[in-house]
Protein backbone atom coordinates (compact mmCIF):
# COMPACT_ATOMS: atom_id res chain seq x y z
CA UNK A 1 0.00 0.00 0.00
CA UNK A 2 3.10 2.14 1.00
CA UNK A 3 4.74 1.68 -2.17
CA UNK A 4 1.16 2.38 -4.42
CA UNK A 5 0.66 5.47 -2.52
CA UNK A 6 4.88 6.75 -2.90
CA UNK A 7 3.79 5.63 -7.13
CA UNK A 8 0.82 7.49 -7.50
CA UNK A 9 2.34 10.50 -5.56
CA UNK A 10 5.26 10.80 -8.02
CA UNK A 11 3.10 10.80 -10.97
CA UNK A 12 0.63 13.56 -9.76
CA UNK A 13 3.52 15.50 -9.02
CA UNK A 14 5.33 15.24 -12.21
CA UNK A 15 1.62 16.22 -13.84
CA UNK A 16 1.99 19.22 -11.60
CA UNK A 17 5.65 19.66 -13.11
CA UNK A 18 4.87 19.63 -16.45
CA UNK A 19 2.21 21.80 -16.33
CA UNK A 20 4.23 24.50 -14.43
CA UNK A 21 6.47 24.39 -16.52
CA UNK A 22 4.28 25.11 -19.57
CA UNK A 23 4.07 28.63 -18.43
CA UNK A 24 7.83 28.95 -18.71
CA UNK A 25 7.27 27.74 -21.95
CA UNK A 26 4.98 30.21 -22.93
CA UNK A 27 6.80 33.41 -21.32
CA UNK A 28 10.19 32.68 -23.09
CA UNK A 29 8.92 32.47 -26.79
CA UNK A 30 6.77 35.55 -25.89
CA UNK A 31 10.11 36.80 -25.30
CA UNK A 32 12.43 35.40 -27.82
CA UNK A 33 11.83 37.96 -30.26
CA UNK A 34 13.18 40.87 -28.59
CA UNK A 35 15.84 39.76 -25.62
CA UNK A 36 18.62 37.20 -25.33
CA UNK A 37 18.45 34.13 -23.24
CA UNK A 38 21.03 34.16 -21.13
CA UNK A 39 19.48 37.73 -20.12
CA UNK A 40 16.19 35.97 -18.99
CA UNK A 41 18.28 33.05 -17.38
CA UNK A 42 20.12 35.18 -15.39
CA UNK A 43 17.01 36.96 -13.66
CA UNK A 44 14.92 33.82 -13.89
CA UNK A 45 17.89 32.11 -11.46
CA UNK A 46 17.92 35.17 -9.17
CA UNK A 47 14.55 35.00 -8.60
CA UNK A 48 14.77 31.53 -7.81
CA UNK A 49 16.79 32.16 -4.66
CA UNK A 50 14.53 33.49 -2.79
CA UNK A 51 12.05 30.78 -3.15
CA UNK A 52 13.39 27.91 -3.19
CA UNK A 53 15.22 28.90 -0.03
CA UNK A 54 11.53 29.25 1.30
CA UNK A 55 11.11 25.63 0.13
CA UNK A 56 13.72 24.48 2.25
CA UNK A 57 12.86 25.75 5.14
CA UNK A 58 9.86 23.72 4.35
CA UNK A 59 11.25 20.60 3.17
CA UNK A 60 13.65 19.74 6.45
CA UNK A 61 15.23 23.40 7.19
CA UNK A 62 18.27 24.83 5.39
CA UNK A 63 20.52 22.32 6.65
CA UNK A 64 19.71 20.12 3.87
CA UNK A 65 21.12 22.65 1.23
CA UNK A 66 24.49 21.38 3.23
CA UNK A 67 24.91 18.36 1.93
CA UNK A 68 27.93 15.90 0.89
CA UNK A 69 26.93 15.05 -2.15
CA UNK A 70 26.03 18.93 -3.36
CA UNK A 71 29.20 17.87 -6.16
CA UNK A 72 26.80 15.51 -7.72
CA UNK A 73 23.80 17.55 -7.51
CA UNK A 74 26.02 19.90 -9.12
CA UNK A 75 26.78 18.00 -11.92
CA UNK A 76 23.04 17.44 -12.85
CA UNK A 77 22.63 20.72 -12.09
CA UNK A 78 24.92 21.03 -15.28
CA UNK A 79 22.83 18.45 -16.78
CA UNK A 80 19.84 20.34 -16.52
CA UNK A 81 21.43 23.30 -17.65
CA UNK A 82 22.35 21.52 -21.10
CA UNK A 83 18.67 20.72 -21.57
CA UNK A 84 16.79 23.50 -21.15
CA UNK A 85 19.27 25.80 -23.21
CA UNK A 86 19.09 23.73 -25.88
CA UNK A 87 14.90 23.38 -25.43
CA UNK A 88 14.61 27.25 -25.09
CA UNK A 89 16.68 27.79 -28.25
CA UNK A 90 14.26 25.62 -30.13
CA UNK A 91 11.17 27.33 -28.62
CA UNK A 92 12.64 30.38 -30.60
CA UNK A 93 12.62 28.63 -33.92
CA UNK A 94 9.91 26.28 -33.46
CA UNK A 95 6.33 25.82 -33.38
CA UNK A 96 5.67 25.55 -29.62
CA UNK A 97 4.00 22.19 -30.40
CA UNK A 98 6.43 20.53 -32.42
CA UNK A 99 9.34 21.36 -29.65
CA UNK A 100 7.15 19.69 -27.19
CA UNK A 101 6.36 16.54 -29.59
CA UNK A 102 10.44 16.40 -30.02
CA UNK A 103 11.07 16.53 -26.47
CA UNK A 104 9.33 13.68 -26.03
CA UNK A 105 12.52 11.76 -26.47
CA UNK A 106 13.13 12.58 -22.99
CA UNK A 107 10.97 9.69 -21.80
CA UNK A 108 12.30 7.14 -24.31
CA UNK A 109 15.66 7.89 -23.27
CA UNK A 110 14.51 8.12 -19.55
CA UNK A 111 13.60 4.48 -19.83
CA UNK A 112 16.67 3.23 -22.03
CA UNK A 113 19.16 4.80 -19.69
CA UNK A 114 16.76 3.39 -16.60
CA UNK A 115 18.19 -0.26 -17.59
CA UNK A 116 22.17 0.60 -17.48
CA UNK A 117 22.23 3.20 -14.73
CA UNK A 118 19.25 1.83 -12.57
CA UNK A 119 19.31 -1.84 -13.18
CA UNK A 120 15.19 -1.40 -13.94
CA UNK A 121 13.66 -4.27 -16.33
CA UNK A 122 12.83 -3.37 -19.76
CA UNK A 123 10.91 -5.70 -21.74
CA UNK A 124 10.85 -6.81 -25.43
CA UNK A 125 8.26 -5.42 -25.80
CA UNK A 126 8.91 -2.37 -24.24
CA UNK A 127 12.62 -1.75 -26.55
CA UNK A 128 9.96 -2.58 -29.29
CA UNK A 129 8.24 0.58 -28.23
CA UNK A 130 11.40 2.76 -27.83
CA UNK A 131 12.19 1.99 -31.13
CA UNK A 132 8.39 2.99 -32.54
CA UNK A 133 8.92 5.86 -30.41
CA UNK A 134 12.16 7.19 -32.19
CA UNK A 135 10.83 6.37 -35.85
CA UNK A 136 7.64 8.96 -35.08
CA UNK A 137 10.45 11.84 -34.24
CA UNK A 138 12.00 11.02 -37.51
CA UNK A 139 8.72 11.09 -39.22
CA UNK A 140 8.50 14.92 -37.45
CA UNK A 141 12.20 15.98 -38.44
CA UNK A 142 11.74 14.76 -41.62
CA UNK A 143 15.33 14.56 -42.34
CA UNK A 144 16.94 15.37 -46.12
CA UNK A 145 13.91 16.98 -47.20
CA UNK A 146 13.44 20.54 -47.60
CA UNK A 147 11.04 21.21 -44.52
CA UNK A 148 14.14 20.22 -42.32
CA UNK A 149 14.91 22.63 -39.67
CA UNK A 150 18.57 21.79 -37.97
CA UNK A 151 16.74 23.94 -35.51
CA UNK A 152 15.19 20.54 -34.82
CA UNK A 153 17.82 18.93 -33.42
CA UNK A 154 17.68 20.87 -30.52
CA UNK A 155 14.85 19.02 -28.32
CA UNK A 156 16.57 15.38 -29.19
CA UNK A 157 19.70 17.12 -27.60
CA UNK A 158 17.14 18.41 -24.82
CA UNK A 159 15.84 14.88 -24.61
CA UNK A 160 18.95 13.33 -23.64
CA UNK A 161 20.48 15.20 -21.26
CA UNK A 162 17.40 15.79 -19.48
CA UNK A 163 16.91 11.97 -19.03
CA UNK A 164 20.28 12.35 -17.83
CA UNK A 165 19.44 14.15 -15.31
CA UNK A 166 16.32 12.28 -13.89
CA UNK A 167 18.28 9.38 -13.80
CA UNK A 168 20.98 11.32 -11.50
CA UNK A 169 17.79 12.69 -9.32
CA UNK A 170 16.50 8.81 -9.16
CA UNK A 171 19.96 7.51 -7.97
CA UNK A 172 20.31 10.53 -5.37
CA UNK A 173 16.78 10.01 -4.55
CA UNK A 174 17.04 7.97 -1.24
CA UNK A 175 19.86 10.61 0.37
CA UNK A 176 19.16 14.57 -0.83
CA UNK A 177 15.87 15.87 -0.88
CA UNK A 178 13.81 17.38 -4.17
CA UNK A 179 14.27 20.86 -2.89
CA UNK A 180 18.22 20.37 -2.29
CA UNK A 181 18.68 19.01 -5.94
CA UNK A 182 16.97 22.27 -7.19
CA UNK A 183 18.64 24.39 -5.43
CA UNK A 184 22.16 23.34 -7.24
CA UNK A 185 20.23 23.07 -10.44
CA UNK A 186 19.49 27.09 -10.01
CA UNK A 187 22.74 27.55 -9.13
CA UNK A 188 24.30 25.51 -12.09
CA UNK A 189 21.74 27.60 -14.27
CA UNK A 190 22.86 30.89 -12.98
CA UNK A 191 26.59 29.77 -13.03
CA UNK A 192 26.06 29.07 -17.20
CA UNK A 193 23.94 31.92 -17.41
CA UNK A 194 26.31 34.55 -16.48
CA UNK A 195 28.96 32.34 -18.50
CA UNK A 196 26.76 32.96 -21.98
CA UNK A 197 26.13 36.74 -20.51
CA UNK A 198 29.64 37.01 -20.54
CA UNK A 199 30.80 36.03 -23.87
CA UNK A 200 27.17 37.21 -25.61
CA UNK A 201 26.21 39.92 -23.31
CA UNK A 202 27.71 43.00 -25.43
CA UNK A 203 26.12 41.61 -28.33
CA UNK A 204 29.66 41.28 -30.21
CA UNK A 205 28.60 38.43 -32.01
CA UNK A 206 24.64 38.79 -32.51
CA UNK A 207 23.42 36.67 -35.02
CA UNK A 208 20.38 37.60 -35.73
CA UNK A 209 20.01 35.56 -39.33
CA UNK A 210 18.26 32.63 -37.61
CA UNK A 211 15.97 32.94 -34.60
CA UNK A 212 18.12 30.11 -32.53
CA UNK A 213 21.12 32.00 -33.40
CA UNK A 214 19.30 34.84 -32.22
CA UNK A 215 18.05 34.46 -29.40
CA UNK A 216 21.75 32.88 -28.14
CA UNK A 217 24.00 35.48 -29.45
CA UNK A 218 21.90 38.86 -28.91
CA UNK A 219 23.14 41.29 -26.58
CA UNK A 220 21.56 42.21 -23.25
CA UNK A 221 18.49 44.76 -24.06
CA UNK A 222 17.27 46.73 -21.14
CA UNK A 223 13.80 45.07 -20.00
CA UNK A 224 10.28 46.85 -19.96
CA UNK A 225 8.52 46.56 -16.36
CA UNK A 226 5.97 43.93 -18.06
CA UNK A 227 9.11 42.01 -19.49
CA UNK A 228 11.46 42.15 -16.20
CA UNK A 229 8.38 40.64 -14.62
CA UNK A 230 7.84 37.68 -16.86
CA UNK A 231 11.27 36.94 -16.07
CA UNK A 232 11.17 37.43 -12.45
CA UNK A 233 8.27 35.09 -12.27
CA UNK A 234 10.11 32.54 -14.21
CA UNK A 235 12.27 32.39 -11.39
CA UNK A 236 9.01 31.13 -9.05
CA UNK A 237 7.88 28.81 -11.83
CA UNK A 238 11.16 27.31 -12.13
CA UNK A 239 11.63 26.60 -8.40
CA UNK A 240 8.14 24.70 -8.43
CA UNK A 241 8.89 22.97 -11.67
CA UNK A 242 12.17 21.82 -10.84
CA UNK A 243 11.22 20.73 -7.26
CA UNK A 244 7.61 18.83 -8.32
CA UNK A 245 9.78 17.12 -11.30
CA UNK A 246 12.63 16.05 -9.08
CA UNK A 247 9.83 14.73 -6.53
CA UNK A 248 8.40 12.78 -8.85
CA UNK A 249 11.39 11.14 -9.74
CA UNK A 250 12.70 10.17 -6.14
CA UNK A 251 9.07 8.84 -5.21
CA UNK A 252 8.42 6.40 -8.14
CA UNK A 253 10.47 4.39 -10.39
CA UNK A 254 11.81 6.28 -13.55
CA UNK A 255 10.06 4.45 -16.28
CA UNK A 256 7.17 4.82 -14.39
CA UNK A 257 6.62 7.81 -14.18
CA UNK A 258 8.11 9.32 -17.42
CA UNK A 259 5.27 8.29 -19.75
CA UNK A 260 3.22 10.75 -18.51
CA UNK A 261 5.48 13.68 -19.03
CA UNK A 262 3.37 12.99 -22.38
CA UNK A 263 1.12 15.20 -21.05
CA UNK A 264 2.78 18.30 -21.79
CA UNK A 265 1.61 17.34 -25.32
CA UNK A 266 -1.82 19.28 -24.26
CA UNK A 267 -0.56 22.00 -23.21
CA UNK A 268 2.37 22.66 -26.03
CA UNK A 269 -1.10 22.19 -28.39
CA UNK A 270 -3.32 24.42 -26.30
CA UNK A 271 -0.70 27.36 -25.73
CA UNK A 272 0.48 27.19 -29.39
CA UNK A 273 -3.18 27.42 -31.07
CA UNK A 274 -4.12 30.04 -28.13
CA UNK A 275 -1.59 32.51 -28.78
CA UNK A 276 0.05 31.51 -32.16
CA UNK A 277 -2.38 29.93 -34.00
CA UNK A 278 0.30 26.82 -34.26
CA UNK A 279 -1.30 23.63 -35.39
CA UNK A 280 0.73 20.62 -36.24
CA UNK A 281 0.63 19.44 -40.01
CA UNK A 282 -1.20 15.92 -40.77
CA UNK A 283 2.18 14.20 -41.37
CA UNK A 284 3.36 15.65 -37.84
CA UNK A 285 0.69 14.46 -36.22
CA UNK A 286 1.15 10.75 -37.63
CA UNK A 287 4.61 11.40 -36.04
CA UNK A 288 2.91 12.62 -32.85
CA UNK A 289 0.43 9.75 -32.55
CA UNK A 290 3.28 7.14 -33.17
CA UNK A 291 5.56 8.82 -30.02
CA UNK A 292 2.17 8.85 -27.68
CA UNK A 293 1.14 5.23 -28.70
CA UNK A 294 5.08 4.41 -27.51
CA UNK A 295 4.46 6.04 -24.53
CA UNK A 296 1.05 4.40 -23.77
CA UNK A 297 2.72 0.55 -24.49
CA UNK A 298 5.45 1.96 -22.32
CA UNK A 299 3.17 2.51 -19.73
CA UNK A 300 1.05 -0.55 -19.76
CA UNK A 301 4.61 -2.21 -19.70
CA UNK A 302 5.99 -0.50 -16.37
CA UNK A 303 2.55 -1.11 -15.34
CA UNK A 304 3.01 -5.19 -15.70
CA UNK A 305 6.61 -4.86 -14.53
CA UNK A 306 5.93 -2.69 -11.34
CA UNK A 307 3.32 -5.89 -10.08
CA UNK A 308 4.64 -8.29 -7.50
CA UNK A 309 5.81 -11.49 -8.63
CA UNK A 310 3.68 -14.47 -6.71
CA UNK A 311 5.31 -16.03 -4.22
CA UNK A 312 5.27 -20.04 -4.41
Amino acid sequence: MVLRSRRLNGILFLLAGIAVFSVQDLILKFLSGAYPLHEAMVMRSLAAIPALLLMALWDGGLATLASRGWRAMAARGVLNFCAYTAYYLALAALPLATTVALFFTAPLFITALSVPFLGERVTGARWLALLTGFAGVLVIVRPGSSLFDWAALLPLVSGLFYAAAQIFARRMGVRESATAMSFYSNLAFLGGATILSAIFGGGAFAEEGQASLGFLTRGWVEPSLRDLCLMLSCGVIAAVGLTFLTQAYKLAEASLVAPFEYTALIWGLTWGWLFWQDWPEPIEWAGIAVLVAAGLILLYGDRRSAEPEPQP
